[in-house]
């Protein structure tokens, strides 16, 4: 057993697990405060890292001030997505929205392929040092940038949810919209933050991963990947989209560890979380952390 390469494993699962975790919290932002899982997601992420890698290499601007421009842009592009297509769909059927932010995912695509074109682009050189030797293991730069952002991200998820008005106000809106708004909520105003917001976060987990590996449009499959890091931890859950995350990101390694040392079936690496989703959702159809819904006939 190369326990070296175990070790390395594992701390790549669980720094790309928090990443994980990150993208999910913004499945379940939505969800809890619009009931609609957003299938455009993996788009989101790679929006984010095309524009700040734009603005780096076309614009010349430096990285930093680069990767707050994206976060602005970000919001308010999260913001005019709930106006213009999402809030006059208010009151129709869920399916109507879902399939809205399925047309969504597509048109962003094609939209991509036709500015940036379907090459990978690397980002120029961001960091001084490519990576870091913690305790003898080579963890890349990007990979520690990624986990701190990913705690930063979670504790303001936290303190928002548990401090703020607004955090109040969209966790109102998430229990029962009506309740919400006889109590002076603007929910629409909640809505388009819930976007805004998971824009925002998707728009840092985009620049991440573009930094770990290229750019591209093939990026967007992380709204696959993600999604049953969503399911197992259940999806009206922020805690469970982090324990989700963590879940995916270590089977993930995990499972290539198993497969490049014992099994050698080749794909395990791809396939294994969605073996997990099936288990879970046979044991647990809410998910780990998920809320059952009661409906008393």
């Amino acid at each position: 057993m190369n326990i070296e390469l175990f070790v390395q494993l594992l701390v790549n699962g669980v720094i790309v697990g928090m990443l994980y975790g990150v993208v999910a919290m913004c499945f379940v932002l939505i969800y809890k405060s619009t009931q609609v899982v957003n299938f455009a997601q993996g788009e989101f992420v790679v929006l984010g890292a095309w524009v700040c890698l734009s603005m780096v290499i076309n614009m010349g601007l430096p990285f930093w001030a680069a990767f707050i421009f994206t976060l602005v842009f970000m919001m308010a592009f999260g913001v005019l997505v709930q106006v213009v297509l999402l809030r006059p769909l208010v009151g129709e059927p869920i399916i109507s929205i879902i399939m809205a932010t399925i047309g969504l995912s597509i048109f962003m695509q094609a939209l991509m392929n036709w500015i940036w074109g379907n090459n990978a682009v690397r980002f120029p050189d961001v960091f001084a040092s490519g990576s870091v030797s913690i305790g003898g293991l080579n963890v890349e730069t990007a990979y520690l940038m990624s986990l701190v952002l990913s705690l930063i991200v979670m504790a303001l998820f936290f303190w928002f949810f548990r401090f703020s008005r607004w955090g109040l106000a969209m966790r109102a809106t998430a229990y029962n919209q009506q309740v919400a708004q006889s109590l002076g909520v603007s929910v629409g105003q909640v809505f388009a933050m819930a976007w805004a917001i998971s824009a925002i976060v998707s728009g840092i987990a985009g620049v991440v991963i573009g930094l770990v590996s290229a750019v591209s449009n093939s990026l967007a499959i992380i709204g696959i990947k993600v999604f049953p890091a969503v399911i197992v931890g259940g999806l009206d859950s922020i805690v469970g989209a982090i324990v989700g995350g963590l879940t995916i990101g270590l089977l993930e390694n995990m499972a290539e560890f198993a497969d490049g040392q014992y099994l050698h079936w080749g794909n395990m690496y791809q396939v294994a979380p969605f073996y997990v989703l099936i288990v879970i959702l046979m044991i647990r159809p809410y998910g780990l952390f998920g809320t059952p819904d009661i409906e008393r006939v």
